[in-house]
């Protein structure tokens, strides 16, 4: 009967191994490393995100070349050997400076020009004062005398053509040599050589340029705009250039020209800017983005410049969330406003406030973590 009662008791007991309950398991907490909350808000002041007209901005790919006015190409007049090169590709040059010297049978031919012309031409003056003795004393006729004048007058003639052609080939008629010394006709930065030592050079009709040499004091920007763009680009007007470079800065140029031929494949024009180089910083070749602002309006979200803090090739600002919080959101930007103020295309909207000096924040942040 005990037996019974103790078998009825387990069997009274159903399920009771399999209802046994789980452990209650951990929340996972997951920490975003965007969002920030500090103990005194008040020490970093807020900025909130207007809405303003703005005018409608155009991007162009361009590349800096040289000026075409302030280029120039320098050629040898006469043919020869070089047989000194004392420049290179890139050497900035003054005015009057050697550039290279020639062993030159044209210039030497020029020298014997030059000094048999001086020779006719004291000949015709020995001739002349005779011609004139003789006539003071009647032996001979006016019209001799006429001869021996027009004589001499032509070797005077002879002597000045045959020494300007020394002097345009480089020579210098007082001291005669066969070696023709080209120099720079203006000052300069050597932007093209197409010639090496001990090299032949031929003479002007059938050589190429030697040296291109470029005043980079003042460059042109080159950029191609669309047909459809044509309308907001004009003459006269500022355009704000960014280079590879110099990611950091921009450069004010102006709007010197704008072709009146499109590219039939592109259907394009070519937009030449000037843009200053006091300091040479712009090198011929370099890559940029020249962005044009038109003269129609649009509506834009802006903010402080010191709001936005770049940080790994990204443009950040701190959004405030809530009395103490604030979220680190990421913003594309474009061309700067006036009074400080930067353009947001993404990231923001209207009525958003961030704080004001996103480096500040960002610093004292970072102290507090460690």
């Amino acid at each position: 009967m005990l037996s019974s009662f103790v078998v009825l008791a387990v069997l009274s007991l159903p399920g009771c191994s399999h209802e046994t309950k789980a452990a209650p398991t951990k929340a996972e907490v997951t920490l975003d490393p965007n969002l920030f909350e500090v103990d005194h808000p008040e020490l970093f002041p807020a900025a909130r995100v207007s809405l303003r007209q703005m005018p409608t901005t155009l991007t162009a790919n361009a590349n800096i070349t040289p000026d075409v006015s302030r280029t120039i190409h320098v050629t040898s007049l006469g043919s020869g050997r070089v047989v000194d090169l004392k420049v290179r590709l890139g050497d900035a040059v003054k005015k009057g400076q050697v550039l290279l010297s020639i062993s030159s049978p044209d210039l030497s031919a020029a020298f014997a020009d030059y000094q048999k012309a001086l020779a006719d031409e004291r000949i015709a003056k020995k001739a002349l004062d005779r011609a004139q003795l003789l006539f003071d004393r009647g032996a001979v006729a006016e019209k001799d005398l006429q001869v021996a004048q027009n004589a001499e007058e032509k070797a005077r003639v002879d002597v000045a053509t045959s020494e300007q052609k020394v002097r345009v080939m480089g020579g210098d008629p007082a001291r005669p040599s066969p070696l023709l010394e080209l120099r720079a006709p203006v000052s300069g930065t050597i932007v093209e050589q197409n010639v090496a030592g001990f090299e032949g050079v031929k003479s002007l009709d059938n050589t190429p340029n030697l040296f291109t040499i470029a005043d980079l004091s003042q460059v042109w920007v080159v950029c191609d705009v669309f047909e459809n763009d044509l309308g907001d680009v004009h003459i006269g007007d500022t355009a704000d250039i960014r280079l590879n470079a110099f990611p950091d800065r921009t450069f004010k140029g102006t709007i010197a020209d704008i072709s009146r031929v499109l590219d039939p494949g592109t259907r394009s024009a070519k937009v030449r800017i000037v843009l200053a180089n006091p300091n040479g910083m712009l090198r011929p070749g370099m890559f940029a983005v020249a962005t044009f602002r038109s003269r129609r309006l649009r509506p834009a979200l802006v903010v402080p410049g010191t709001a936005i803090m770049r940080l790994h090739d990204k443009d950040w600002v701190f959004r405030k969330e809530g009395s103490s919080r604030f979220r680190r959101v990421e913003v594309h930007v474009s061309g700067g406003a006036a009074d400080g103020m930067q353009e947001v295309r993404e990231g923001l909207k209207a009525d958003d406030e961030v704080v004001l000096k996103a480096l500040d924040f960002s610093t004292a942040v970072a102290e507090k973590k460690e």
